[in-house]
């Protein structure tokens, strides 16, 4: 075998993974003088190449629908031809695989920024009692810290990504924070908060890490409502754009795209050393060397990596002694309920696409009546509507119904911003049959071996998702309409999303106490490989209701902050 190609250089900290707890590790670290190298498996963003967010479906022949109207699963950009994405739930040359029994389909994002680019920005802080969950009702764990403890970081993650919303004291599910000023509601979602009023539905401005006044460089949200193509003006945050190009320019990152890491080596002493990597341009393996490593390429992803680091210090994989590295897996229980309400209909038309999604939401409101429940925990709920951009078969029910020419037209005008849909968003218990991994049969086209998947959704899961399904239907009957379907990405059969569809999977390795039931400690750190940090959602101990990119901020910040120190002090 040819020779691994050694880095000349030794770095003091390796990140691999450019989303958010790898974009704000090497800004962090950077700030404190540090050098770094940071590697990604897809290539270098070129947002005016990959961000479609000002074209329109004239401006491309097949208007839109490049890859012939592939399924929601399908290869290609799961999100449609507009949509700003280098990855998917199924990537050429790159499988995994799935236990008998099982179901789940893992989204792998393969680009500078990662999900960032794209993702729908809803930031939402954990809530004290999200910390405390064992506490509360017996399951699952507590996480090794507090609120009070995470809260000053969470007041950096806010200032500095921009998090538009509004501060309410008497709401435990949703702490207040660092906010910039939300936009104004639109009128369907004025419909849907007085429909929620009379059912004591809380119903508030939403959290999205959008700015809407200038910020570092940054202009207002102009409001074109395309947060999902990209945003060329940084009004949306990214990793690339607000944390990775800022840090290349200091002089002390530098970045290696379609770098595919393989495993973490160690010295013998406990020590991790750096990453070995395929260079995916010449197909050779390389070694980068550094001071500490921190893994950041998404919870599954780096479990694979560590799982697949074995030696014979580390016979389960590095940092793997407790045997909790790929276990646990969590992700967001989701379900949709889509209505038609007559009362928009024949409206005069506007402008409804302020800043890319929906600028209300509504927290979890009964965090105090679950001996009224049957089941624990909770959820959030997204909502959507207004006059989207019409894409491919917009209008396919009108065409049905009419048949042709001026029949389409009238009941497209009619029914046009008429609809609605909901979404939750809930919490999942963690449990001992939902986990990945190492499949010993299957290897990419790399030759790195693959994750197989595992996972099982609980009758607590199962419960929400009806409850879910019930308060929808009546927030929509309470506004005058009627209920026509369930969302796209859920199975009817079972009324709840398939397993990673919601694409927040987190867990795989949970920070705690001891050693022995955790992979880190409370500061992202590996309890057995004290220069090895973890910063994607796989530190997290429980999967609240809240989406996890916030959360991720937050600790990665904190998590750079202790490791700069302890560097200072010598202890790493």
């Amino acid at each position: 075998m040819a020779q691994i190609q050694r880095s000349p250089e030794i770095y003091d900290v390796v990140v691999v993974g450019s989303g958010a707890g790898g974009g704000t590790s090497v800004r962090v670290l950077t700030e404190h003088g540090l050098k770094c190298a940071l590697l990604e498996a897809g290539p270098m963003l070129d947002v005016n190449k990959e961000f479609k967010e000002h074209e329109w479906p004239h401006d491309v022949g097949h208007r839109g629908a490049e890859d012939g109207g592939a399924a929601y699963f399908g290869k290609g950009k799961p999100f449609g031809y507009f949509s700003t994405t280098s990855g998917g739930w199924e990537l050429d040359g790159e499988p995994y695989t799935v236990g008998e029994g099982s179901e789940f389909r893992w989204f792998r994002s393969r680009i500078i920024g990662g999900r960032t680019n794209h993702y729908g920005r809803m930031s939402f802080r954990f809530s004290p009692y999200d910390f405390q969950p064992y506490s509360k009702d017996g399951l699952g764990w507590d996480w090794p810290l507090t609120y009070d403890e995470i809260a000053p970081y969470y007041d950096k993650a806010e200032k500095f990504v921009g998090v538009t919303g509004s501060n309410h004291n008497d709401l435990p599910s949703a702490p207040n924070g660092q906010f910039l000023k939300p936009p104004q509601p639109k009128v369907h979602e004025m419909l849907i908060k007085s429909s929620c009023d009379k059912l004591g539905i809380i119903c508030i401005p939403n959290r999205r890490a959008i700015v809407t006044e200038p910020m570092k460089g940054r202009i207002p949200c102009h409001y074109c409502g395309q947060c999902g193509r990209g945003c060329r003006t940084a009004s949306a945050y990214s990793s690339s754009q607000v944390e990775i190009f800022p840090a290349m320019k200091s002089g002390r990152l530098k970045v290696f795209d379609n770098a595919m890491v393989r495993e973490v080596t160690t010295d013998g002493n406990g020590k991790a050393t750096g990453v070995i990597y395929i260079d995916k341009t010449t197909r050779r393996e390389k070694h980068i060397r550094a001071k500490a490593v921190i893994l950041a390429a998404s919870s599954c992803e780096s479990s694979r990596i560590l799982l697949n680091s074995k030696t014979k210090d580390f016979p389960n994989g590095v940092a793997n002694g407790s045997g909790v590295v790929g276990r646990f897996l969590m992700d967001t229980v989701g379900f949709g309920l889509s209505g038609y309400v007559p009362a928009l209909e024949g409206m005069p038309k506007y402008n409804t696409d302020g800043f890319g999604g929906a600028h209300l939401y509504m927290p979890w409101w009964l965090w105090d009546k679950h001996n009224k429940l049957d089941f624990p925990r909770g959820y959030h709920i997204e909502i959507g509507g207004g006059y989207g951009m019409p894409g491919i078969g917009s209008f396919q029910g009108a065409a049905r119904r009419a048949g042709y020419g001026k029949g389409i037209k009238e009941i497209a005008r009619k029914e046009y911003g008429a609809s609605i849909g909901f979404a939750g968003r809930g919490e999942m218990i963690p449990n001992v049959h939902s986990y990945c991994e190492i499949d010993k049969g299957v290897v990419d086209k790399w030759g790195i071996p693959v994750l197989k998947f595992h996972f099982k959704w609980s009758d607590y899961e199962w419960k929400q998702a009806r409850h879910m399904e019930k308060t929808f239907a009546d927030i929509i009957t309470t506004m005058g309409g009627r209920v026509t379907g369930l969302s796209a990405a859920q199975r009817e059969a079972d009324g709840i999303s398939t397993p990673g569809t919601i694409i927040h999977e987190v867990g795989t390795t949970r920070m705690g106490v001891k050693p022995t039931e955790s992979a880190l400690n409370k500061y992202c750190q590996a309890h057995e490989v004290k220069n090895l940090f973890v910063v994607d959602g796989g530190f997290f101990v429980s999967n609240p209701d809240k989406n996890p990119t916030l959360t991720i901020n937050a600790f990665a910040w904190r998590s750079a902050d202790y490791l700069a120190e302890e560097m200072r002090k010598g202890n790493v």
